[in-house]
């Protein structure tokens, strides 16, 4: 095979030097023929990458359309030599084709695959282009017995350089290199083939497969007659594709045997510089893609821009950087550069500068400079009529309409529902969570409130979203299609009434009327034959909140009232006889239910239903049998009605509280009683001087029996109000006056110095000052 026709370019995944080399490489050979390390499967939309809307950092998709989690990103940036060789070769008119394994082979024996997609170099990045710049622990799990120059081909020649490893020697060597020498790609196939020679006989049969297949695109290539190949490959594949080194074709064939294939189709779509730094785990990955974009745009005295970078992301953030700053920064950088005997300060030395002037050595303000601006926050954009699905297309139509864009920055929004085109928001994210297309998160949105008519929501746009929309493009060609369709589905999979009720509440708050109605009517079946009670007291919450939402979205969610009022009927009824025989975990859980279904009740604020409720909670109170714990609780849920008077609460009290009862049940009630309530505990004279009376008269060895359930108890009050029942024990309690009063002097009340303050406060209320 004659290497006079074949010129191997081996390169590093998205570096700029690689990348300005290889462009002056192409323009003095001018090629007949491009041969790129990248998927076949794409090369079908490869002509949009020179389209006048397409904007790096970008990814090619290649997936099965049939099982889309089964796929495969191909990022490139501005600065990829993978991507600036495909340019060259669309806007030269050159054939420009890919030259590697094609994903119909490699996804074809991942069928078992549950995880996330994997993220490729442009033409999957092993372990052997990571090892190119010093490895990656998120690919490669090396033990420590094997050879380094697998694990690190490239970190001997750093060590002999003076680099601490070879990813900073090849970015100092290459990729920083102001230069465009283009004998560089010689120097780098004569270190690679050393290497190679050294190295054990590769074991890997998928990067075999790889080399086999990228040697067989090439005797085509030579085949056909072409008579100046370019070759752009990752350098460490560069020896294998040498035409003086080639296996014969057989060998490659039989290695290529026995290869499944399956259907795959490819789509382009935005990266962002976050997922395109090895910090993500992403193998071929950069350390700072931002740092490189500057590298790439040829500016001048690169210290200072950077820096001067630094200085504006730090006073954004109402952080002091003086131009002053920037220019001691710099010099210190070109300092520890010249220490170092490097003809330019590195990222290295600017890092170092940045943290030593600019952050006064304080690690808070350099994290942030290291999160906006090392890795940086760029979002890539496809044309419009790049090939995408059509829920894909609805979204990016129902983006440009809602003023709601897309882009890798954390935003946050504060949604008023009474605005359409809130409204509209909060309805499109709550679709997209539904389809399992998580762009916004409420719970993390920022500051909650009681209000209703607000919706908090945090949005960030990752690229992995893309596969998970064109997963979700099964259940239809529209958001609101799709999300109807995917709540169907899931109403027909729900095991428990809880489970269709919480469905509902979702689908309420995403406005999908008809997923609703076929919600509402599987719950009403359910709950008609349904005498789990605590089943269907875990149902209501979620019920309360889908009549409370309704009425703020203007949505007509009375059709689930009728549901309502018959599972707040069927508790009431079976609750008495459902806290009978109980242990203490299940009591647990069923006091916990309890509240819950109190607090849903009092959102929803029926009359008859709360009428219902209180004389379900009088029985449990009446009964015998039934467990201290929720008897408590039930007494406090009366109490809280006002539905007990003060001699009844008494009377319940001491009964409860007698010696006559077991002391780890008086300690149980108590904790039903109290839990979580210690300004009850506080401000009812009565329910104090109760509970107080029954602790002193316990022995010590009975005290010593209860303190932990009494502890337990306890420990749900506020620091604060455990405080003030400390102060009041060290007093010796509060003594009483006639009616009940608390004396001054027992309460430690200054009256004296209080009646002065009157006068003042009277004047700002607008009242007549007390006598």
């Amino acid at each position: 095979m004659s290497s006079e026709r074949v010129h191997i370019f081996g390169i590093r995944h998205h570096g700029p030097g690689s990348a300005r080399s290889l462009e002056r490489a192409l323009e003095a050979l001018q090629p007949d023929c491009l041969l790129i390390e990248g998927p076949p499967d794409a090369e079908e939309v490869l002509a949009l990458a020179v389209h006048a809307e397409m904007e790096p950092p970008v990814a090619l998709l290649v997936y099965v359309p049939d099982e889309p989690r089964r796929a495969a990103f191909y990022p490139f940036a501005g600065f990829s030599p993978e991507w600036r060789a495909i340019r060259y070769g669309l806007q030269q008119g050159v054939p420009t084709r890919f030259m590697d394994l094609p994903q119909w082979h490699q996804l074809a024996g991942e069928a078992e695959n549950e995880g996330e997609p994997s993220e490729e170099t442009s033409g999957k990045s092993g372990d052997e282009e990571t090892a190119v710049v010093g490895g990656d622990a998120a690919d490669n799990s090396p033990s420590a017995a094997e050879p380094i120059f697998r694990r690190d081909p490239l970190g001997l020649l750093a060590e002999a350089a003076g680099f601490s490893d070879g990813e900073r020697w090849w970015d100092y060597l290459i990729e920083s290199r102001r230069g465009n020498c283009t004998e560089v790609f010689t120097a780098v196939r004569e270190a690679m083939t050393a290497l190679r020679d050294d190295a054990p006989a590769m074991d890997d049969l998928r990067e075999l497969r790889r080399e086999a297949y990228m040697r067989k695109t090439l005797r085509a290539a030579l085949k056909e007659g072409f008579e100046r190949i370019a070759v752009v490959c990752g350098a460490w594949h560069a020896p294998a594709l040498d035409p003086a080194r080639l296996p014969p074709a057989a060998h490659d064939s039989s290695v290529l045997a026995g290869l499944k294939k399956v259907k795959t189709a490819a789509a382009w779509s935005p990266w962002t510089y976050d997922r395109l730094a090895s910090g993500s785990g992403y193998g071929a990955g950069v350390v700072s893609p931002a740092w490189y974009e500057l590298l790439w745009s040829d500016e001048q005295d690169v210290a200072v821009h950077w820096l001067t970078r630094v200085a504006q992301v730090m006073r954004s953030s109402d952080l002091d950087a003086s131009p002053a700053h920037v220019i001691e920064a710099v010099r210190l950088a070109e300092s520890l550069a010249a220490m170092r005997e490097r003809p330019l300060p590195g990222l290295e030395e600017l890092d170092e500068a940045a943290l030593s002037v600019l952050c006064n050595g304080q690690q808070g303000p350099m994290a942030l400079v290291r999160r906006r601006l090392i890795i940086g926050d760029r979002l890539g954009a496809i044309p419009a009529e790049a090939p995408m699905a059509p829920l894909q297309r609805d979204l990016l139509a129902l983006q440009k309409r809602l003023r709601l864009p897309a882009t890798s920055e954390i935003k946050k929004y504060d949604l008023d529902l009474r605005k359409p085109n809130d409204l509209a928001r909060s309805c499109l994210l709550h679709r997209l969570n539904l389809l399992d297309v998580p762009w916004g998160d409420s719970d993390r949105g920022g500051r909650g409130g009681k209000g209703t008519f607000h919706e908090y929501w945090q949005v960030q746009w990752a690229p992995e979203l893309a596969v998970k929309l064109i997963e979700a493009s099964r259940y239809g060609n529209t958001i609101e299609a799709a999300a109807t369709a995917r709540v169907k589905q899931a109403c027909d999979d729900a095991a428990t009434l809880a489970e269709l009720t919480e469905l509902l509440a979702h689908a309420l708050l995403a406005e999908l009327p008809l997923a609703v109605k076929s919600l509402v009517a599987a719950i009403q079946r359910r709950a008609s034959v349904a005498s789990d009670v605590p089943q269907l007291m875990a149902a209501l919450p979620a019920l309360a909140r889908t009549m409370r939402y309704g009425n703020v979205r203007q949505t007509d969610a009375t059709l689930v009232g009728d549901v309502i009022r018959g599972v707040v009927e069927r508790i009431c009824i079976g609750l008495p006889s459902a806290c009978h025989s109980l242990n203490d975990d299940a009591a647990g859980d069923l006091f916990t239910l309890t509240i819950e279904v109190g607090a849903a009740l009092d959102i929803l604020s029926d009359e008859g239903m709360l009428a219902a409720w209180y004389d379900s909670q009088r029985s449990i109170t009446e009964q015998s049998g039934v467990h201290p714990l929720l008897r408590g609780r039930a007494v406090r849920t009366l109490h809280d009605a006002g539905r007990l008077e003060a001699d009844q609460l008494h009377r319940v009290l001491a009964l409860e509280l007698s010696p006559a009862v077991a002391r780890t049940a008086a300690a149980a009630w108590i904790e039903g009683f109290l839990r979580s309530s210690g300004l009850v505990l506080i401000h009812d004279l009565t329910l104090w001087n109760a509970v107080n009376a029954w602790v002193a008269s316990l022995s010590g060895e009975a005290f010593t029996e209860v303190l932990p359930l009494l502890r337990r108890t306890f420990a749900t009050f506020e620091t604060a109000e455990r405080r003030q029942m400390g102060e009041r024990v060290k007093r010796g309690g509060p003594s009483t006056a006639a009616g009940g009063a608390v004396e001054p002097a027992a309460s430690g009340f200054n009256y004296e110095r209080a009646a002065q303050v009157l006068p003042l406060l009277a004047k700002l209320l607008g009242r007549e000052a007390p006598p």
